[in-house]
């Protein structure tokens, strides 16, 4: 019998990379943590991880967190007396045609924003780095410095060890059986040696994590996928200091291993390790038999680029199951569903490079209930209902693993699963031309194919294939009236007697307003950053409608639900099926509606900034005046059932108008004109109101208290780190579209978070933080000489903090 201790504040289960960095880090902080795993330390998948470590990913605090494991290992050995492997030889990045080159060069722009600093190199340059390869078709090349590898096992090992000096208790050979869970919180971890009370349950079990949250009733959505790569003997030439290599062309990878070389790739036809009656619990050192047929095509294509494989002994092919996920993107963060569970899982086979830096993350977001920075393309919120069937989520995934080393296209989107959730508007707007878009399973019109035009994405990084048809839909919004199907928005009700109170705590702007108005908000965190970004609609006096972004459907209703104060009559439920939305913007919107109501919408018998329940077409309709495209118009949310005859009627009611169908493309360029904010993308937990341009919609000139008050009171006395400010370029074919590096005299400042094309001023616009330690004020920002770093040429830029679109008064009233 193991020795485990009656309780535990904080209980880890998985003793991997990812498990025990985090122990190390929680150890380092002072918590009483105790650490099970079933079989021994690195088994299930770390142990035959290849090892590689690059940094760099296509959001700043991500690659942030990829550094934060460089710096680890680095001094991880001195820490603890252990050897760890690591090496920090460099990595090598190949592109062998036009796009892959742009591609590398934008990269290598983003890097250089974030702190890296990515060389680009000419074919013999990167060929004296690497000199086995063959560079005959190669373009260029990049050259991280700072990229590396290391010993999995060995580095495992060692984190394993720091985490016992700091305190943590390690338990091996112990199996989790059932975990217990109370009032919506976890309570205990029951295994084959006992019962261990705790507050916190880590799940960080890899490719078991899926099955060990069921058990807690939480869904995490991943899936086991076969993944392979061979062992050479030793390769003369081959030598200690080799930089890793990718070769994404060829869908490989490759590093020094004892003389020798790793040589693994991203197949386009994934095989998922499907396992009936669930992955065996006995599967800890064992690997899966090779598959020479499989692995075929990937030595072939590695035998272009490195002729000496020809003639190399093979000591091993590696058949290893490693967890992967549905956008392949690791999974981090406390569980919504259930209190105290958190979790770290499906690192889609590069575990090893984020492991020290996720550990890291995920010990500061137990401990201090947040992550140190804005962690939200890895957030377990991320995901939502279309993520809890295992097969769908087995379907995505494996196109994910097949795109790992594809052309990250901008805009592109994923094929599998589709069409999962469905507007009540589908068939029609199929039948009208629209080109769809996914998001948390939604099917969304991106764009309207015209007469002639082929109904799917050609993607670019120059003009896309729905340049045109985005730019006839934005003038016809700004000119006329379109009409967009928002359906998939996220909706929730918050009643209760005490709702007022609740919302008002949870809300920085003032939602004590009278029944029918309309409130624009942020949520804020203890540091004053923007949590959620949406809309309040009071209907009654105990019943407010919250309005929020598709993919945000998870993280807000969490968000809020958490922060109810616990002396709150207040209760938080989700709405969203029950209505369609169809948003009805332009200069004719007004027109087109009162057409089909004898409700009073004028400027004064409906106002700017309220909402009310009106009939459209013979349905009851909630209608809030309100825009993101800055036009005049309305979102109508309607009961599911009339959607269709209400959408018939405003399409026939418009045709005078010359009504035109939109997407969601055409509102990413028309919100981009008007300077409306996006969360994800300007704003978020890391930026303040008042960074971020919206000080307005704060109360913080009222007495009401609010969550994040202290935080922006405490900011009001002291210079802004960091300012968004938008940029334009006079030269109508540049493309921009986010992570452009921004420079003001020559210097870096900081990056784009969004760029795009705005159709009406006829310019590219982009949005970035100007960044300076010494403070940066609106004088600051216009005063400077700035250019943007576009895939490596340097643009001159025109920045404005005032929107280069404002329509006149009249136009909107």
């Amino acid at each position: 019998m193991t020795d485990l201790p009656a309780s535990s504040r904080i209980v880890i289960v998985g003793g991997g990379i990812v498990g025990c960095s985090t122990a190390y880090h929680l150890g380092k902080l002072g918590h009483e943590v105790l650490l099970i795993e079933r079989d021994r330390l690195t088994s299930g998948s770390t142990w035959h991880a290849a090892g590689l470590v690059g940094q760099l990913r296509t959001n700043a605090n991500i690659t942030q967190l990829l550094g934060e494991s460089v710096r680890l290992y680095e001094t991880l050995e001195a820490d603890t007396g252990l050897a760890t492997g690591w090496k920090r030889n460099g990595g090598l990045r190949l592109a062998c045609n036009p796009d892959r080159w742009t591609e590398v060069k934008r990269q290598a722009a983003t890097a250089r924003s974030f702190g890296l600093e990515m060389q680009l190199l000419t074919p013999k340059e990167a060929q004296e780095l690497w000199p086995l390869m063959s560079v005959d078709d190669v373009v260029g090349a990049a050259f991280l410095p700072t990229d590396g590898q290391a010993n999995p096992t060995d580095i495992t090992q060692a984190l394993a060890k720091g985490a016992r000096m700091a305190g943590v208790a390690i338990r091996e050979q112990v199996s989790v059986t059932s975990i217990e869970v109370e009032q919506g919180r976890v309570r205990a971890v029951v295994t084959d040696q006992g019962r261990v009370a705790c507050e916190t349950l880590v799940i960080c079990a890899g490719l078991w994590s899926r099955e060990l949250g069921k058990l807690a009733g939480v869904n995490i959505p991943l899936a086991p996928v076969k993944h392979q790569y061979v062992v050479t003997e030793p390769i003369e030439g081959v030598t200690r200091g080799l930089p890793t290599l990718r070769d994404p062309d060829r869908l490989t990878y490759y590093k020094e291993e004892v003389g020798g070389l790793v040589l693994g790739g991203y197949e386009p036809n994934p095989v998922a390790w499907d396992t009936p009656g669930g992955l065996p619990k006995d599967f800890a050192f064992s690997l899966l038999d090779g598959d020479w047929d499989h692995f075929g095509p990937t030595l072939e294509l590695a035998l272009g680029r490195v002729p000496a494989l020809e003639t190399a002994g093979i000591k091993q092919l590696i058949n290893g199951p490693e967890s992967f996920t549905p956008d392949g993107n690791f999974i981090l963060g406390e569980a919504p569903e259930v209190r105290g569970v958190f979790v770290g899982c499906g690192f889609n086979a590069f575990g090893i490079a984020a492991g020290g830096g996720a550990g890291m993350a995920l010990a500061e977001w137990v401990a201090k209930g947040e992550p140190p920075y804005d962690l939200w393309p890895v957030d377990i919120r991320r995901f939502g209902a279309n993520h809890g069937d295992g097969n769908w989520v087995r379907t995505r995934t494996l196109e994910a693993y097949a795109k790992h080393y594809t052309m990250a296209w901008p805009s592109e989107e994923h094929d599998s699963g589709r069409p999962l959730r469905r507007s009540p508007l589908y068939d029609r707007l199929k039948a009208a031309g629209a080109v769809f878009g996914e998001k948390l399973g939604w099917e969304r019109p991106n764009w309207f194919a015209g007469e002639g035009e082929e109904r799917q994405d050609r993607y670019s990084f120059g003009r896309p294939s729905w340049f045109a048809a985005v730019g006839r839909e934005h003038v016809a919004c700004r000119e006329r009236v379109a009409l967009f199907d928002q359906s998939s928005f996220a909706k929730f009700l918050m009643v209760g007697r005490d709702a007022e109170r609740a919302l008002s705590w949870i809300a920085a702007n003032d939602v004590t307003k009278p029944v029918g108005s309309l409130v624009y908000t942020q949520m804020l965190n203890s540091r004053g950053g923007i949590e959620c970004d949406l809309t309040v609609a009071r209907l009654a006096e105990h019943r407010f409608y919250i309005i929020t972004g598709t993919g945000f459907a998870t993280h807000d209703f969490d968000w809020i639900a958490k922060t109810i104060p616990t002396d709150c009559d207040a209760h938080l439920v989700d709405v969203t099926s029950s209505r369609a939305v169809l948003s009805l913007f332009g200069p004719r919107a007004r027109d087109v509606l009162s057409a089909l109501t004898e409700d009073d919408v004028s400027n004064d018998g409906f106002p700017f900034g309220t909402c009310r329940t009106i009939t459209v077409a013979g349905a009851p309709v909630l209608a809030l005046r309100v825009t993101y495209v800055g036009e005049l118009g309305w979102e109508l949310h309607v009961p599911a059932e009339f959607a269709v005859s209400v959408y018939e009627a405003l399409m026939e009611a418009g045709r005078p108008h010359g009504v035109a169908l939109a997407g969601y493309r055409a509102i990413e360029t028309l919100r981009l004109e008007k300077g409306y904010r996006a969360w994800g993308a300007e704003i978020g937990p890391d930026h303040t109101p008042r960074m971020a341009g919206l000080g307005w919609a704060t109360k913080l000139k009222s007495n009401i208290d609010f969550l994040g008050r202290e935080a922006l009171a405490a900011e009001a006395g002291r210079p802004l780190p960091r300012l968004l400010a938008g940029f334009t370029v006079d030269d109508p074919d540049v493309i921009l579209l986010g992570r452009e590096t921004i420079l003001r005299d020559g210097r870096r400042v900081g990056w784009l978070a969004s760029g795009g094309f705005g159709h009406t001023i006829g310019k590219p616009v982009g949005y970035g933080y100007v960044r300076d330690a010494g403070g940066v004020d609106a004088g600051y920002v216009m005063s400077g000489d700035y250019q943007l770093d576009v895939a490596g040429d340097l643009v001159p830029a025109t920045p404005f903090l005032k929107p280069p679109y404002d329509p006149l008064m009249s136009r909107i009233k």
